[in-house]
């Protein structure tokens, strides 16, 4: 048997260089593997593919009845309109609690009923309410809120979005609402995502009593995030909004009242017989069925997209809605 100096005797002997026991040290001057990697040319690098998963929809459809939850009559304001057709929006009171107490105050009041639409503006706002009318308010309603643009972290559970934001250190969802947040402030906010409906106000300090409302009808406008109070979130007659002829006055008004839109009544679903009342459930954003519709949305495959996007806006994520089964 051959001892282990002559199986190396040999190997010098043709000419191969043993395993070496030691790392060279590169020679002064030598480039960083690190700086190599950083000034490589785009031709080094290859893609890596973007897995694609299920589509949203199809995570929709197969969440289990766990995976959904009722939204309480006492946080859906109906609006009937004159000419016919409802907007049904889901107030968040853990985000703006006297703003939507407010709200509800208002509705109970009767303050909408006979107000109209009065302002759309293109790409922004639909905007509502008794504009610069001399109406009393209700006895109820606290005339100048706090400012509830924020609210503290503690309590909520966090579902992060798992992508960058680019007007919050952070973005996720909590509760089945769409926030930013920063850990280290300690606070989060609800974001002006389409559909969502705001507080009109004056300039700060006024923080807007509840009475006037807007809801987003375009590019969703986040640099309004922790200016104004977001009290919800239009869930059904979105398209009794959006649709409206614009208005030719600045901002959007109308300039001649025969365009506002009527509202006959806004009503609390809590204040409409049962058998009447709207009935919707959100998606539970701490599922598995909502983590599979984010991933979906950011990954989308199918036969139409030629290569999923690797990524999602926290607004291009709706917490899905739907009627209550």
């Amino acid at each position: 048997m051959r001892t282990a100096a002559a199986f190396l005797a040999a190997i010098v002997l043709a000419g191969a260089a043993p395993p070496p026991a030691w790392r060279p040290v590169p020679a002064a001057g030598a480039a960083e593997p690190s700086h190599t990697t950083k000034t490589a040319p785009a031709a080094a690098w290859r893609p890596v593919p973007i897995a694609r998963v299920a589509e949203p929809s199809d995570a929709i459809k197969n969440a289990p009845a766990a995976a959904w939850r009722d939204v309480a009559p006492e946080n859906l304001l109906v609006i009937e309109l004159s000419e016919g057709g409802r907007i049904v929006i889901e107030l968040a009171p853990d985000f703006a609690p006297v703003h939507v107490a407010n709200v509800r105050a208002f509705a109970r009041g009767g303050w909408w009923n006979g107000s109209s639409v009065y302002r759309v503006q293109d790409n922004y706002v639909a905007q509502w309410g008794n504009n610069e009318a001399k109406t009393p308010f209700p006895a109820a309603v606290v005339a100048k809120p706090p400012a509830e643009y924020s609210r503290r972290i503690g309590g909520l559970t966090i579902r992060p979005l798992g992508y960058p934001d680019s007007y919050a250190p952070r973005a996720g969802h909590t509760n089945g609402w769409p926030i930013g947040y920063d850990p280290k402030a300690g606070k989060a906010w609800l974001t002006h995502c389409y559909g969502y409906v705001g507080v009109g106000r004056d300039l700060a300090p006024d923080t807007g009593s509840g009475g006037e409302l807007y809801a987003v009808i375009g590019h969703a406008p986040r640099h309004l995030d922790l200016n104004i109070a977001l009290i919800g979130r239009v869930i059904e007659g979105m398209q009794l909004l959006s649709a409206r002829p614009r208005g030719t006055g600045n901002l959007g008004f109308y300039e001649d009242p025969k365009q506002n839109v009527g509202i006959a009544r806004a009503r609390l679903a809590a204040d409409i017989p049962a058998a009447e009342r709207p009935r919707f459930q959100a998606m539970r954003t701490d599922s598995a069925s909502f983590a599979a519709y984010v991933k979906g949305r950011a990954n989308r495959g199918g036969s139409f997209f030629n290569r999923p996007a690797g990524g999602v806006d926290l607004c291009n994520a709706p917490v899905p809605v739907r009627k209550a089964p």
